[in-house]
């Protein structure tokens, strides 16, 4: 009888450590899924991207993901297609899908403040990669304050890089045309401001701006915006296009026309790297775009895991000009 109460005394001290190791492997389990604790596996970030139709921000987005499988990281990776409606909508999926943390390149630096003013009141973490947030554009190392960080290119400084490029691939001065982007984005003043600058600065009356019309970011569009301008303008001396993909439809314009306008653009893409090369295009700037998407996961994995804190700062990586003379230093990657 003894025998029998002893044994079953024991049984139930068993089932009870069973239990209570059963509900604290539930709590750990539980714990660990919200993403916050141990484990690197268990981050989720979204990347609410521009447009991944565009060779730049495509790589921006390959630069992400490689970065985020090495950190463990998941990446949900949405592309808005140039719609800015569109990506306001995918950041509240984001947000109601209560991720570890938002990478988000703007389209539009205005509505980009109230989609991160959404993440943070959901107090989700937010950063931005290849453009700002907010009104003021001319001070970029001031970050709006309810980001996390920024990583992008110096546009301001991309600008100057042109700009004095340009003094030299055009010493005596003469006519100027400026290849803008799509209507509606900063870097149709960030990447133009210093660029004026420069040519101003070279003399007063030396350079004149006497053109400046879209191409949409793209190859065709930059050839359409070329053609159109010379058709008016003959003797324009140099064309600076505000990406290498409209410096190089660009340069198909110049061809045909019979011109001697030389080409500056901006970007350091496979075609543009090319084109200096071939000497069919002078210069660009350097950007590295999957460099840049890769930096903004670390970024946000050193926010998420407690190692980068304090005020949103804003990072920018090195974007030398790149001419005939030092081709080879810029390795493409878009």
């Amino acid at each position: 009888m003894k025998t029998r109460m002893r044994t079953s005394t024991i049984v139930a001290g068993l089932a009870c450590v069973a239990v209570a190791v059963s509900a604290c492997s539930a709590e750990k389990a539980a714990s660990s899924s919200t993403g916050q604790l141990e484990g690197k596996n268990s981050y989720t970030f979204g990347f609410a991207n521009q447009g991944e139709s565009s060779t730049f921000t495509a790589a921006l987005a390959r630069g992400a993901k490689a970065e985020a499988a090495k950190l463990g990281v998941k990446i949900i990776d949405d592309d808005s297609q140039m719609d800015q409606a569109k990506q306001a909508s995918q950041v509240q999926d984001l947000i109601a899908q209560k991720v570890n943390g938002i990478i988000l390149v703007p389209l539009s630096p205005g509505p980009a403040q109230a989609l991160v003013d959404q993440a943070a009141a959901a107090n989700i973490p937010i950063g931005t990669a290849h453009g700002y947030v907010g009104a003021n554009q001319d001070d970029v190392n001031t970050p709006y304050a309810k980001l996390k960080f920024i990583v992008t290119e110096n546009e301001l400084a991309a600008g100057a890089t042109a700009g004095a490029m340009a003094v030299k691939a055009l010493p005596s001065g003469g006519k100027v045309a400026v290849i803008a982007g799509a209507p509606g984005f900063a870097e149709n003043t960030t990447r133009v401001t210093k660029f004026k600058a420069a040519l101003a600065a070279a003399g007063a009356g030396k350079f004149t701006i006497v053109a400046t019309q879209p191409g949409e970011w793209t190859k065709e569009g930059g050839q359409a915006a070329c053609q159109n301008i010379l058709a008016a303008n003959p003797n324009i001396g140099l064309f600076y296009a505000l990406s290498d993909d409209m410096a190089v439809g660009c340069v198909a314009a110049v061809k045909s026309a019979g011109s001697k306008a030389k080409i500056i653009g901006v970007g350091g893409s496979a075609g543009g790297i090319a084109a200096i090369k071939s000497g069919a295009e002078y210069g660009t700037v350097c950007y590295k775009p999957a460099t840049e998407g890769a930096m903004a996961v670390q970024m946000m994995y050193d926010v998420v895991t407690g190692k980068l804190t304090g005020a949103p700062k804003t990072t920018f990586y090195s974007t030398p000009g790149i001419t005939a003379a030092n081709v080879n230093s810029c390795t493409p990657q878009w």
